[in-house]
């Protein structure tokens, strides 16, 4: 394959970088130290506890219209505002709590979001007789998983996202559209989207 005429000198003609330390990552993750760490110890890894997973589905809610580097930045303030993500603390936030989140400046202040957030922590509680929320999501587990070798060729929903959607909202969740999911599912490891060339492709455990 031909690089493009613009590809830096450390870029890849798949589109990776290679980082001073040798690694190859997507251009996302290459530069800012916040982001990288995450790409390297987080993003991809399996996530199957009841408040990890509660918690990641309600980043990735509030992220929808905005950049994960600014949820990223805000995360320990949302752990705080939101009570660790305890789905059993957050059902019991009341209108003061609401309003107290409302006047944090140091989360995302929207109203919708917050409010979602509170209800699917109740919708995650009624969950638990039916095995949970971990248990859940990884349902949708899709039998085999993309393989991009460029940003160009991810994917951004599957049938399988779409299904996890549809059957949480029937659950009450909100806030779960097919994109939301989907980047939920990279997120937990359920699909790789590291790039082919990345160093981190594979590193999940779950796809080889």
């Amino acid at each position: 394959m031909r690089g493009r005429p613009d590809m830096g000198a450390d870029e890849t003609p798949d589109g990776v970088i290679i980082g001073d330390d040798g690694l190859a990552r997507p251009a996302w993750a290459a530069s800012d130290p916040l982001m990288r760490d995450y790409y390297d110890t987080e993003w991809g890894m399996p996530v199957t506890d009841e408040r990890g997973m509660f918690e990641r589905l309600t980043l990735e809610a509030f992220q929808s219209g905005l950049s994960w580097a600014t949820i990223l930045r805000k995360r320990p303030a949302f752990r705080h505002a939101f009570a660790d993500f305890e789905p059993d603390a957050v059902a019991r936030f009341d209108d003061a709590d609401f309003d107290r989140l409302m006047a944090d400046a140091a989360i995302v202040r929207n109203k919708l979001k917050i409010r979602a957030a509170i209800r699917n922590a109740q919708a995650t509680i009624d969950l638990r007789p039916d095995g949970g929320l971990a248990d859940f999501v990884w349902s949708y587990r899709p039998e085999t998983t993309p393989a991009p070798r460029t940003m160009d060729e991810l994917p951004t929903t599957s049938p399988e996202s779409v299904a996890l959607s549809k059957d949480l909202k029937k659950r009450g969740f909100v806030f779960v559209g097919p994109t939301t999911m989907y980047a939920l599912m990279s997120a937990i490891g359920m699909v790789d989207l590291h790039l082919v060339d990345s160093h981190r492709r594979g590193t999940s455990g779950i796809w080889r």
